[in-house]
């Protein structure tokens, strides 16, 4: 069942405060010490970000390979989380299929590293 949708109204200023970016999976590799199956990111967000680590959910619907050189969005300026021995920097965004597993969100065509979302 879908979740509904949130009651609380933002401004446009909040949106604008959440830092999303485009950015290039340059490296993908498997995570075994995580709780749940997940992948290590390396994702390039252009040269004025640079290389940022993410852990992701995505074993269901993607491989190592498939993953890498995919443009995917992600938040910028969540804290930092300790995964097990890994340091997770950036959200990447995805959306639960019928059977709740994730499903990256992506640009339409390809947009230069480090573009912003809005």
């Amino acid at each position: 069942m879908p979740e509904q949708p949130p009651s609380d109204v933002i401004s446009v200023a909040d949106f604008e405060r959440v830092a999303l970016h485009v950015g290039t999976i340059v490296e993908a590799r498997e995570f075994p010490q995580a709780r749940r199956p997940a992948y290590q990111l390396l994702i390039d967000f252009g040269p004025a970000i640079g290389l940022k680590k993410s852990s992701a959910q995505l074993t269901h619907h993607y491989t190592p390979a498939t993953l890498q050189g995919r443009q995917v969005l992600a938040v910028l300026n969540f804290p930092p989380r300790q995964i097990g021995p890994f340091h997770s920097e950036v959200l990447v965004l995805g959306a639960p299929d019928a059977d709740g597993h994730t499903v990256l969100v992506a640009v339409a065509a390809p947009v230069p590293n480090g573009s912003r979302i809005y």
